[in-house]
C-alpha cells in the first residue's frame, strides 16, 4: 500500500498585504492594528522614558534648589557603636549638631555623624528653608543614572500599556472574524457534500 507523503505547506509572510483571493477586509485591518499597536509601543514607549528621565532630572534639580550645605558642629560625643536596626544602616550614628545661618540664627538638630566623633567636631549637614536637617540631594552621577534606571522602567511598561490595548482590538476583531466564518459555514456546510459528490 503506497502512502501519500506527507505535504509541506510553506509559510507565506506578509500575506495579509499581499493581494489574494481568501484575503478579508479584516484581515486587512488586523495587518494594521498590527503595525499600528508595533510602532506606537516603541515609540511611545520611548517617549515615555524620555519624559520619565527629564521629570527625574527636573525633580533632582528643584531638590537641590530647596536644600543647601552648612558648616556644622557636634554638640555632644557621638555614641562610639551603631543602634542595630531593621533599616538601612550606612555605620553612623545620630547625634545633635549645631550651626549658624546666614542670617546669625543659631539652630540645633540631629544629623547622621561617625562613630565616636568628639563633641565640637566640625562637619558639614544640609538643611532645607525650614532650617531642619534633610539627606544631602542627589547630584551627579547618581542623579543620572538614577534618572536613566527610572525611564528604563518606564519605557517598558508604556510600550507594554499599548501593545495591550492593540492585542484586545485584535482578539476581538479575530472573534469577530470567527463569528462570520461560523455564520458562512452554517450557510455553505450543508452544500458542501453535494459539491464534493457525495449525497445531499
Amino acid at each position: 500500500m503506497n502512502r501519500t507523503p506527507p505535504t509541506t505547506v510553506a509559510r507565506v509572510r506578509l500575506w495579509r498585504w499581499r493581494r489574494n483571493p481568501l484575503r478579508r477586509h479584516s484581515d486587512v485591518i488586523e495587518a494594521w492594528i498590527v503595525l499600528a499597536t508595533w510602532v506606537v509601543a516603541v515609540l511611545g514607549g520611548v517617549v515615555a522614558g524620555l519624559a520619565a528621565v527629564q521629570t527625574a532630572d527636573s525633580a533632582f534639580s528643584a531638590r537641590q534648589a530647596q536644600v543647601h550645605a552648612v558648616p556644622a558642629v557636634l554638640v555632644d560625643g557621638a555614641a562610639r557603636t551603631p543602634t542595630s536596626g531593621t533599616g538601612y544602616d550606612d555605620g553612623r550614628v545620630w547625634a545633635s549638631v549645631r550651626w549658624t545661618d546666614e542670617h546669625g540664627g543659631v539652630h540645633t538638630d540631629q544629623a547622621k555623624v561617625r562613630p565616636g566623633a568628639p563633641a565640637g567636631s566640625p562637619l558639614t549637614v544640609w538643611t532645607n528653608r525650614a532650617g531642619h536637617v534633610v539627606s544631602p540631594p542627589v547630584t551627579g552621577a547618581a542623579a543620572d543614572l538614577q534618572a536613566a534606571l527610572t525611564g528604563a522602567l518606564v519605557a517598558p511598561s508604556a510600550g507594554a500599556a499599548v501593545w495591550a490595548a492593540g492585542w484586545l482590538v485584535r482578539s476581538r476583531l479575530i472573534r469577530r472574524r470567527m463569528a462570520e466564518w461560523d455564520e458562512e459555514w452554517r450557510q455553505f456546510g450543508p452544500r458542501w457534500g453535494n459539491l464534493s459528490g457525495g449525497r445531499g
